[in-house]
Order: C-alpha cells, then structure tokens, then sequence
C-alpha cells in the first residue's frame, strides 16, 4: 500500500490487462462481433479494460449452450445434494478470492474497497450460501382430491417443482457481483441454466466469477455470461425464444420494455425496478440512532442503491435539530477515489450518470433551493458529486418525485406523521420505506399502510437472505430471497393417479 491507498494485486492487473470474450460452454470464447466496450476508473476518469461488445449472434450462441446443458440435464439431473455441495464449494471460492474481486468492483464501479469487500464479496457469500441450502430444500405437496367419476375410482395426486429451464439474468452497475449472484445462485440451485448480462460499464466481476463457478465443478453451459450493450446484447438476451424466465434489476423505464417483450412469449418475469423511497421521523424519534442510520441508508455506495433513502419526513419539533445533524454529518465526510481506505464517499459509476446527478441538483439551484453540501472531492477527470441535502424542496421540481440514484437526500419538514405518510405514499414506486420512532404503536401503524415491498422500523436499506424482497406499484413484480426464493425459478408440475 501507497498511504492510505490500496495496491492493486498482480492478478488483478494482469485480469484487467487480458482481451475478454464472453463466457459460453465453460469457457472463455471470442465474440463474433468485433466491436469492444471500454470499461474505465470512475475515480479518474482512465480506461482501465475492454470486453467485448456482443452481437445478437453471440447471445444465441449462449442462450443455445445453456439450453443444451439443460435438455441434456447435465446439471438438473443432478442430485440436490451433489448441486448443493458444489455451490457451496463455489462460495469457498469467491471467499479465497475476496481481495480479487473487491479490487475488481471498486475499480470498475467506484465503490469504497470497504463495501467491495464487505457487501460485494462479503454478503454475496451469505447469500450463496443460504442459497446453496434451499437446492436442498425444494418440496412440494400431497392433495386430497374429490373426482367422482368413474363411480368407485381412487385418487392420489401431489405438487412436484421443475426447473423452470434456461433463464436470463439482467444486472445493473451498482452492485454488479452480489446482484449477479442474486440471479446466479437461485437459477442453480433450482436445477435452471442461466445467460447472465452484466451492465456494459462494470461486466469484470462476473467474467471472473463464472471461471471460479466452472472450477468449482458447475457444468459447462450451465453458467454463460455475455458483456454487450443493452440495445443489442441485452434486446437480443431478453427476447430470446428459448429463455424461459428472465430476471431484470434496473430502471423501471427498461423494465416495462422487458415486460412487453415477455408478454409476447408469456415468458415468466421478475423485476426489481426503481425507488424514490421514504423515511419518516416521528418527533419522539432518537436523534442520534436517525442520523447514524439515514446517512447510511442514503449515501451507502453513493446513494446508488435502489432502496436507498431518498426523501426524509420529519416531524416540525424535531426538524432543526435533525438539519442541523445532518448537515454537520454529510460535511465530514471524505470524498475520495474507492482504493482510498479513508474515503467515505467515491465517485459515481460513470461520467454519463455523474452529468445526470448534476443536472438534478442544477435544476434545484435554479429554483433557489436550500442545499447543503459536503466536500467536493477530488479535481481532475473523476466522476465526483459532493454529498448534498436539499431542505424543503419545492414540489415542482424533479429530484422530488424521479429518482436521482446519487448522493442526494431530501429533508422535507411536516406538521405531524399522517402528513408525512401522505407525502410518503404520494409516488409511483413502492420498493422500500422507514419509520423512525420510539413508540411500537406508532411503528406498527405506519409500517401497516405505507405502501412498500420492505417497510424498517429505526433502520433502513440493510436487507438480509431469510427476508423476502421486492416492490410495489411500479418499483416492480415478484420477490427475491427468503425460504420460498426458487418458487420463482420453478414450474409446479401436478400429478394425479388414479389406482
């Protein structure tokens, strides 16, 4: 290490220096398509390493190995104990390569080493793990039925759960390993295949995983990965005639494009779309535990986190106070490069979406919004946005009702809780919410009718493998984890004898 700044391993240098292909039958394959996609540092702005950018020829390809591994039942043939054994042993393996791959994502995406470490290698491994578990734990029902002919006949029929068949996974930047595995461990532990797409700007993590998945013993075909752009690679995945379930996380705009293309088909779906989520702070709420907690669930990876607090509700007798907290706590933090190890805010993802962010807190001092604004980071070609509260916006303007996705957080004063929970409810998304209160009557009341997929109470964005998530509204349709996750991933096949 340099100071406080963490040195890049040789593996990962000489990872970053290789000419990526796509990942198809177990192995790295060059494109058919000869265009690349150049993959930069957003903490200044240097490329860093290409993929390629794959053409609708190239998604067949790995749509057509995954199906032939899955017909050929090389990996759903498989007893759910031996599956379980080898999705464990693939988590031990992104264990051993924790360092690796954290580097990886904090290079590509911009995030802290920190949550890389933590979050992306970190978490993901709990979540593969339950994971693994449940391949072992799909069941099905007995049932009494009542068919009355011929005269004297007996009955006995059951509920069996079948691999839904080849599936298509769709990852954003933002957290690209552990919402790839997301997709990943669920398709292979109900026995399915699956295509994975990471986004075009942070696709490194998961080339390297799906080499430590074939290492692991997961059949060749049964784990593809292309890199290309949402237009064509990304069109050409999701409307492909042999996937038959596809999993989007992203905006809800491309999520109703994949909605529409599925309905054609009747392909299954999840999708776990957009946020503009609330939190509201009653007035006997503790201070200290509020701060603490909503600066984590509003500026964690930058604020680009789905079911990241964006609009914060608080009661008059408790607003200063809390303004104040807050203000005084957003302007300590350090903005700095994620291989910083005393950075707490890092760059957003790409120049693209730093513009974005930009134009939002434009448009508010335009209209003469009150920001408070912390450190603006470094100079030079980074994709730095200072962490900013924006206290009473007026409700003409956009970063009320759209979701800005960066480090940007509304402090909204109200009279009492019934007006917070109407502000609170008064938007098309539905993914996440919080209420801040010390009085459990309180806490029940408003969790029951505030209208979101995941309601805290004192806490907010901290999500866990036993506990089932998903939006509301337009925030989405379906639920990833918990106990009854691979319900999702499986067709419920009934089977009636008549002896």
């Amino acid at each position: 290490m340099s100071g406080s700044q963490v040195a890049t391993l040789a593996s990962v240098q000489i990872f970053l220096d290789r000419q990526h292909g796509l990942y198809i039958d177990g192995g790295q394959q060059a494109a058919q398509s000869e265009k690349r996609l150049t993959i930069y540092n957003p903490a200044t702005g240097e490329p860093i390493a290409t993929t390629a950018d794959a053409s609708t020829a190239d998604v067949d390809k790995a749509v057509m190995s995954a199906w032939k591994a899955f017909v050929a039942r090389t990996w759903a043939g498989r007893l759910p104990a031996e599956r379980e054994r080898i999705l464990l042993r693939f988590a031990d393996l992104v264990e051993q390569h924790t360092e690796e791959l954290a580097q990886l994502e904090t290079l590509e995406q911009g995030k802290s080493i920190h949550i890389s470490r933590a979050f992306e290698v970190g978490c993901t491994l709990n979540w593969m793990r339950y994971t693994a578990g449940l391949a072992t734990k799909i069941t099905g029902s007995t049932l009494d039925v009542s068919i009355p002919m011929p005269e004297g006949a007996r009955y006995q029929a059951w509920t069996r759960k079948e691999p839904v068949g080849v599936v298509a996974g769709i990852v954003p930047w933002n957290f690209p390993l552990m919402i790839g595995m997301w997709k990943v461990m669920p398709a292979l532990a109900s026995g399915c295949s699956i295509v994975i797409k990471p986004s075009e700007t942070t696709p490194l993590t998961l080339l390297r995983v799906a080499e430590l998945a074939t290492e692991a013993g997961i059949p060749d075909g049964v784990f593809n990965v292309v890199t290309g752009s949402g237009s064509e690679c990304g069109t050409a995945l999701t409307s492909h005639p042999q996937v038959a379930k596809v999993s989007f996380t992203g905006s809800t705009a491309t999520g109703k494009q994949i909605a529409r293309s599925a309905a054609d088909r009747l392909t299954r779906v999840t999708l776990e779309l957009g946020g503009k989520n609330p939190a509201i702070v009653l007035k006997d709420a503790d201070p200290q535990w509020v701060i603490e907690g909503l600066m984590t669930g509003s500026f964690l990876n930058q604020g680009q986190v789905c079911a990241a607090s964006s609009r914060i509700y608080i009661e008059a007798p408790l607003f200063d106070n809390l303004v104040s907290g807050f203000e005084q706590a957003v302007k300590s933090l350090n903005v700095g490069p994620g291989m910083s190890e005393t950075a707490n805010i890092n760059p957003l993802v790409s120049r693209a979406h730093c513009d974005k962010v930009q134009a939002f807190l434009q448009e508010a001092q335009q209209n003469n919004a009150e920001l408070l604004s912390g450190n603006a980071g470094p100079g030079g070609n980074g994709y730095y946005v200072a962490p900013t509260l924006v206290v009473n916006p007026d409700a003409s303007l956009r970063l009320n009702r759209e979701e800005v996705f960066g480090p940007v957080v509304n402090l909204v004063r109200v009279a009492d809780g019934e007006e917070a929970l109407r502000l609170a409810n008064d938007t098309e998304y539905g993914l996440t919410a919080s209420v801040w209160t010390r009085d459990l009557s309180h806490a029940l009341s408003y969790s029951d009718r505030l209208q979101a997929g995941t309601v805290w109470i004192n806490s907010h964005t901290l999500i866990d493998a036993n506990l089932p998530f998903g939006g509301m509204k337009q925030s989405g349709t379906g639920r990833d984890f918990g106990p009854d996750w691979l319900d999702g991933w499986c067709e419920t096949k009934s089977v009636c004898v008549r002896y």
